[in-house]
Parts: structure tokens; sequence; C-alpha cells
């Protein structure tokens, strides 16, 4: 074992830089970096690709970060289906890792790196001979297969440069880049898609327009309904991200000067639809790569359409527009329900998941007040008393805000919005989260004295 944990220890990495805190311009050039690297990425296509099946897939792509039939056809596919698998270990008790230590957390994240590494190769290895993406004559499919392992490897170390010199993470970076890029190219494409025969443009708006300008009254009014579940579910998003109970503190060492501690709605933000969507989109990889080997113990397609098995269960309908096109059919509903339900309790297991492994759970936050001498107005300075009243904050919160997150993002997806409406909803949830970090972060550069007080504290 110590041989292992040397290895674990060992490993590359990103080095964390030596100052306690990053000014906001570094924090802003590692980002911005780091994201137009990834455009990059995306635009480079893999050497020696004969057939790409996974174009098929690319409401999938969105979820998995991914760009099919580039460099970083994997996406950060690898790295979520580690943390999910970790996560459920350590749930489970199968696996237990004590965060509360420094060799603890180096264990935990050693772990998830080599279990990172290891999905990289499976799945690269699954894409090629799983016939998603096949080589040209006379390619051998190891020179795929390394193309994929060095791109998985770039998103894997890019996700790390992000969360220790930059805003937020590496995953929600590019999660919410690739949404935006849809919707930018959905919303706005006026060139007309080569598979409609109608020659309508692919982007919403200009085809509206054109729908209108013909008297196509079901076309117009389901555009109309995509563009306007698109509005809804910003809206609703950025309601819910308001949310937040206020946990009122004083500061101890100073008379009469307190602070409010904000516990959001969606406590764990959006972490657990994103484990819980990443989750569904493997399997319907799977099952599609399964599928066009013969292979249908996870379910058959019709076209890109999965019509038995887990995966038509556990694929969205478009209920809106099934409606509007008089097609929508009773099984239709049942499996919008099961896909609504299946969300909501596959977000509110990683939301638990994710506060026991995170340091998000009531200790680890009354820690982090007492040491920024911070406590309950009226009190005495006792961790006790700081856990206790945090925990009837945080795990209805953990509950009730994983239910909640999992269905907006199911809703969002049957209700037929631009791109995946579980896309929309991670990447208002993202930008959301990411203008908060900017401004605090802005802020405290900005009053060099408040850092001191706070951090002092």
């Amino acid at each position: 074992m110590g041989a292992f944990e040397n290895i674990l220890f060992n490993l590359p990495e990103v080095q964390a830089p030596t100052q306690k805190r990053l000014s906001f311009k570094v924090k802003l050039k590692w980002t911005l970096i780091i994201l137009v690297l990834f455009f990059i990425l995306g635009l480079i296509p893999l050497y020696g690709l004969g057939g790409n099946a996974l174009q098929q897939f690319e409401f999938l792509s969105v979820i998995l970060g991914a760009s099919f039939g580039s460099i970083i056809s994997l996406g950060i596919g690898p790295i979520v289906t580690a943390s999910i698998v970790l996560q459920l270990l350590n749930g489970s008790g199968l696996v237990k890792f004590d965060l509360t230590t420094h060799d603890g957390k180096r264990r935990f994240q050693g772990i998830q790196k080599l279990l990172s590494v290891f999905f990289i190769i499976l799945e690269a290895v699954i894409y090629i001979q799983m016939g998603g993406l096949t080589p040209a004559a006379g390619i051998s499919p190891l020179i795929l297969i390394f193309q994929l392992f060095l791109g998985g490897l770039l998103i894997l170390y890019m996700d790390e440069v992000v969360s220790k010199w930059g805003f937020g993470s590496g995953i929600s970076l590019f999660i919410a880049a690739g949404v935006s890029q849809t919707i930018f190219i959905r919303a706005f494409n006026p060139l007309p898609s080569p598979n409609d025969p109608s020659g309508m443009s692919s982007g919403a708006i200009p085809s509206l327009i054109q729908a209108l300008g013909q008297g196509n009254a079901t076309h117009a009014t389901l555009m109309i309904a995509t563009i306007a579940a698109t509005i809804i579910v910003f809206l609703l998003v950025v309601y819910a991200q308001a949310m937040r109970v206020e946990v009122p503190l004083s500061f101890g060492r100073v008379r009469g000067y307190g602070v409010r501690w904000p516990l959001h709605f969606f406590y764990t933000s959006n972490i657990p639809v994103i484990l819980a969507a990443a989750l569904i989109a493997n399997v319907q990889l799977f099952a599609r790569l399964l599928s066009n080997a013969g292979i249908n113990i996870l379910g058959t397609f019709s076209g890109n359409t999965p019509v038995s098995g887990l995966a038509a269960w556990l694929f969205g309908p478009r209920i809106v527009e099934l409606a509007i096109k008089h097609s929508l059919t009773f099984s239709h509903i049942l499996q919008a329900l099961v896909y609504v339900l299946f969300m909501m309790l596959g977000a509110m297991v990683f939301s638990i998941f994710w506060v026991q492994t995170s340091g998000l759970d009531a200790r680890s936050q009354a820690n982090q007040m007492i040491s920024s001498g911070l406590q309950i107005p009226g009190f005495r300075k006792d961790i006790r008393v700081l856990e206790r009243m945090l925990n009837r904050y945080i795990w209805p919160l953990t509950v009730v805000g994983g239910l909640a997150v999992g269905l907006l993002a199911a809703l969002a997806d049957i209700a037929g919005a631009l791109a995946s409406g579980t896309g929309i909803l991670l990447t208002v949830m993202i930008v959301y989260r990411l203008y908060e970090e900017i401004a605090q972060q802005h802020m405290m550069d900005m009053n060099p004295m408040m850092r001191k007080f706070i951090a002092g504290g």
C-alpha cells in the first residue's frame, strides 16, 4: 500500500499558486487562455478518422463538453465518470476517505485522477472498437486511440488549471462554452439544414421569419415554443439562483459588526445535475454503440431516438413539440414522467454525496466560519453550536435543492428548448456563479483593507 500511495502522491499535477489569494487579472487571464484553447482543440480533427457515427449525438456532446470527431471527442466524460464512481464508492462505505486531513484529501484527489486516466483509456478504446469513430483505410486504430488519450489528458489538466488558477472549474467552463456556442448557432444560423428537405434555416429566429412569410403556422408555432422555452428556462433558473437563506453572524473581535453567510437554495450548485446528466448521456451513448454492434441489452434505436430498453426510459421526449405536431401519445407522457423522476432522484443522490465529499457539510462550514472569527450573535464561540444551527438549513437545502434542480433540468429538456434544456440550465447556473465569484474577487481586489480584515479574523 505504501508503493501505491507513493504513486498517488507523485502523480503529475498543475502546481498550485504559492500566494494565498490570486488577483482578479491573473484568474481572468488563465480562464480566458483555457477557454480559447478549448475552442481551438475542438477544431482539430482526429488524424486518420474515416467514419464518425457519433456526429448524430450532438445533444450528448453538449453535456459531455465534447466535440465528436476532434481531438477532444471524449470531453469531460472520463472526469465526470470517475467522480461518479468515486462518490458512489465513498457514499456506500465500500471505500472511505478521511477528507478532514491533508493526506486524506491528496489520496482522494490522486485516486480520482487515476480513475480519470483509466476511463480516458477505456472510453477511447470503446469509441473506436464499437464503431463510434472508425479509422480510415490503412490507419491503425491505435493511432486514433492515442489521439483520444492525448485529448483526454489535455482536458484533465486544463480542468486542473482552471480550478487552481482561474474562476470556477474547467468542467463547468467547458459545458458553458459548448452550450453557449450551440445556442448561438441554433438561434441565428441562416443556413439551411442538410437534413431538412423544406429548405428552412437551421437557426430558430431566421426559420421563424421564413415560416411566417410562407404562412406555415405549425412550423412557426414550433419555433416560437422553442424560443419561449429557452427564455422561460433562463428566467426560472435566474430566479431560483437568487433564492437563499442568510445566516446572521458577527465578528467576535469587533462589537457591532456583523455579516450574513449565504446558503443558496441550489446549495450544491450545478454539480449534481452535471453528474446525473452525464450518467444519462453515457448510458445513451454506450447503448447506441452496443446497438450498432448488434447488442441490444441497453435498448434499440429508430434513427437517433431510443425506442426500447433502458435507453428509451432515460430519454426525455420533447412533449411540447409532439403536442404541436399532434403526435403525442400516452407512452410519451409515461416516458417523460420516468425521465423527470430519474433526473430528480439522481440529482438528489449526487447532491447528498457531493456535500459529504466536498467540504460543504455543516461541520466543515462551521470550521470555516470559526477560522474566520465568526460566531452566532448572542452565543458563545463554539463549533458545536454553529454546526447544530447549520444542520437545520444544510440538509433540507441539499435534498430539496437537488430535487428542484433535477426537476428544472428535466422539464427544460422535455419542453424542447434551444440546445439541450439541461445544458441551458447548467450554463445559466455556471455563468451566474461565475459572475458572483468574479464580483467577489473584484471587490476584494478593490478593498484590500477588507481582505486583510477578513483573512486575519
